[in-house]
């Protein structure tokens, strides 16, 4: 028999859930990996192919390429195959929009722009 803390969660995904909030919800949950966080890193620095990422985070070619489409699905990374190649990079500018997002979709003010400073 389900305990009563596993009927409530089981009862709470069966909840509609607003459009906009599954979306943040999607994105965190990409991001809540330790492996395809890894591979964000690795991306951080640019581009690379799957058989590059393969080395980067040492899992094998069907477990990365399942993180790199979890990572797709999210809108967090781009790929593009070239022959049998498939190259992976983060979407422009991905992190700065979701955070502006977040900020609009759960009611928090505006992030003040920084001063650039000079050195």
């Amino acid at each position: 028999m389900p305990s009563p803390a596993h009927i409530r969660t089981t009862v709470a995904t069966i909840i509609d859930q607003p459009d906009d909030l599954r979306e943040l919800r999607v994105f965190h949950k990409a991001l809540a990996d330790v492996n395809r966080l890894r591979i964000v890193r690795r991306l951080a620095g640019g581009p690379a192919t799957v058989g590059e990422l393969i080395e980067t985070v040492g899992l094998s070619q069907p477990l990365v390429s399942w993180h790199v489409s979890r990572l797709k699905a999210a809108g967090v990374v781009e790929t593009r195959r070239t022959g049998r190649e498939v190259f992976c990079q983060l979407r422009p500018n991905v992190f700065a929009e979701v955070a502006e997002r977040e900020r609009t979709l759960l009611g928090m003010p505006a992030q003040p722009a920084q001063p650039v400073e000079a050195h």
